[in-house]
C-alpha cells in the first residue's frame, strides 16, 4: 500500500534536509470510517464488496491550511485529485484470517518505564485477559470509528500498517476483558 501512498500523496518529511535527506517524503495518517482526515482521507466498510476501503476525498481536505493547500497542489501535480487509482481496501477473507490469528485471545499489559544509568525498568500496573472476539465485531469497531487505521511511512523505513482500537474500548471488540490485576 505503501507503494502507492507514499510517492503519490506523500508530503515533505518534517525533519527532510535536517535529520534525513532534502527529498525525504512522509505518509503518516489515522484514518476512521466516521470522518474524514484533515487530508481528505477516510476509511469504508463496504459491506457489499466484503471489503475496507481506504479511499481519498480532495473536497474534503482542510484548504484554510496552507501546508494542506499545498500538498493538495503537488498531489495534484502528480496523480490528480479524483480517487485513489488503484484504490487499497482489506478484503473482508484475508482480513478475517489475519486478525482472528492476531487477536482471538489477547492479553493487554499497561507499565510505567524509567531509564537509570542507561537501563529501562519496568512497573507492571495492570493485566487484562482478552477474549471472545469475533470478525463482526472487528468490523462493527471499525464502523463506530472504535478502531482506526494507521499508516506509518517514509522514503527510507515503513512502520506499516496498524489497527488502532481506541484505549478501554476492549469490551467493543472482545465479549471477556478480566482483570487480572
Amino acid at each position: 500500500m505503501s507503494d502507492l501512498l507514499l510517492p503519490s500523496y506523500g508530503w515533505s518529511h518534517k525533519e527532510a534536509g535536517k535529520k534525513y535527506s532534502q527529498g525525504e517524503k512522509s505518509f503518516r495518517s489515522t484514518a476512521s470510517a466516521t470522518q474524514f482526515t484533515n487530508r481528505g482521507f477516510r476509511i469504508i466498510v463496504d459491506r457489499q464488496l466484503n471489503k475496507v476501503r481506504f479511499v481519498f476525498d480532495s473536497s474534503k481536505a482542510d484548504r484554510s491550511d496552507s501546508e494542506i493547500a499545498a500538498w493538495l497542489d503537488t498531489v495534484e501535480k502528480r496523480v490528480g485529485l479524483g480517487p485513489l487509482n488503484p484504490e487499497p481496501y482489506w478484503g473482508f477473507d484475508d482480513l478475517r484470517n489475519v486478525m482472528g490469528e492476531k487477536v482471538r485471545n489477547c492479553f493487554f499489559v499497561v507499565a510505567e518505564s524509567k531509564v537509570e544509568r542507561g537501563v529501562e525498568y519496568f512497573s507492571y500496573q495492570s493485566l487484562l485477559i482478552l477474549s471472545g472476539y469475533t470478525f463482526e465485531k472487528l468490523l462493527q469497531c471499525l464502523d463506530e470509528g472504535v478502531i482506526q487505521v494507521d499508516f506509518d511511512a517514509r522514503t527510507k523505513h515503513n512502520h506499516g500498517t496498524k489497527f488502532r482500537i481506541r484505549q478501554g474500548a476492549w469490551k467493543n471488540l472482545y465479549s471477556e476483558v478480566e482483570k487480572i490485576f
